[in-house]
């Protein structure tokens, strides 16, 4: 008889979160030590979304497929991974949940948040599945079992784009106004700034559109978690190629300013391609201190980010897109002749 392993008994790991449990073998690079341990949902069933850059879909094109975010991802028993994380033996700053479209997964969510928290004292964030969710009462009840954060995956800069990649587009089950609404909410039950937003860039939007809902997300009182697109094995964008550095970089730049009061829309300048030309202030500073190409995500008690997703956005071979250590003054070096490539002038 072969064991169904299912949350909540069982959950998949990171890669690099099963390599510093010592559950996998393998090295990271220097400097790029991963501080977050994610833990994601499974089930045998699959997750119910559709989304058309993601390797879990049910409509992706290798049901074989154990990737997503680019690396495999291991299942282990949860208490397993408890016990481990007991021994004290890790670099561990924060637990991520992350649920998927699945009709059990808050339920289950919740009794793995209550576990991680038992058993390890570690704060839990939560990414959260929107449309599954019965909005203020799962959003309390995530709070209740122990999460202080939690993140909502919008992905798409545009309603236009929303539904293309992951609603009505590719006969899935998400809708954008459901998204923002929870969105709201969860701003509500868990605080001003205590609720991080997923964005990609790279799915068809302008550097502007990027920018604006930057902004909105900010104005609500939460944080962007930036991501930039990478083309998942088996989904619908697998042959799309990743954005310009550029392009990114600016993104980067914009979301940093704007999350960190330091600068708004009606700031910035943009071509008539709709791209970045002037962010209305002197940015070298910035640039030098480096904080603005580290990932974004939620950050550990000491208040540092936590969730630093070594390579979780490209090959390490690559040209590093989010940095997830402090960037350094030869990575400085780097970044600055990539932050204006790909930009048009204008006449």
């Amino acid at each position: 008889m072969q064991l169904v392993q299912e949350s909540p008994l069982f959950v998949q790991t990171s890669l690099a979160g099963a390599l510093c449990l010592g559950m996998e073998k393998g090295r990271f690079m220097p400097k790029s030590e991963c501080k977050c341990l994610n833990l994601l949902l499974t089930y045998n069933s699959g997750c119910r979304a559709s989304c058309s850059y993601c390797g879990l879909a049910k409509n992706r094109q290798e049901e074989s497929s154990k990737t997503f975010i680019r690396v495999k991802w291991p299942v282990y028993s949860l208490q397993n991974i408890l016990d481990r994380i007991r021994s004290g033996n890790h670099p561990f700053k924060r637990v991520c949940i992350s649920m998927i479209t699945h009709g059990r997964a808050v339920k289950d969510t919740c009794g793995i948040i209550s576990q991680v928290r038992e058993y390890t004292q570690l704060p839990v964030s939560v990414l959260i599945a929107p449309t599954v969710m019965k909005r203020k009462e799962d959003l309390t009840r995530f709070k209740a079992a122990g999460a202080d954060r939690v993140g909502v995956a919008i992905d798409a800069a545009t309603e236009e784009l929303f539904v293309q990649h992951r609603g009505a587009g590719v006969s899935g089950p998400h809708h954008w106004d459901h998204f923002w609404h929870t969105l709201g909410d969860a701003v509500e039950i868990f605080g001003q700034y205590q609720v991080g937003v997923h964005l990609i860039v790279g799915l068809g939007e302008t550097e502007a559109e990027m920018v604006r809902t930057i902004a909105k997300v900010h104005q609500m009182g939460a944080l962007t978690h930036l991501f930039s697109f990478y083309p998942e094995s088996g989904s619908l964008l697998q042959d799309c190629p990743p954005p310009d550095l550029g392009q990114y970089r600016r993104v980067q730049m914009a979301r940093y300013l704007i999350d960190e009061g330091l600068a708004e829309v009606r700031d910035f300048q943009f071509s008539a391609q709709a791209q970045i030309m002037d962010f209305g202030k002197d940015i070298m500073p910035i640039i030098r201190n480096g904080e603005a190409f580290m990932t974004s995500g939620c950050p550990g008690e000491d208040g540092q980010v936590a969730c630093n997703r070594p390579f979780g956005n490209e090959r390490a071979s690559d040209p590093m897109r989010n940095y997830p250590f402090l960037p350094e003054a030869e990575d400085i070096d780097i970044i600055i002749p990539q932050l204006w490539n790909g930009v048009k002038q204008e006449c």
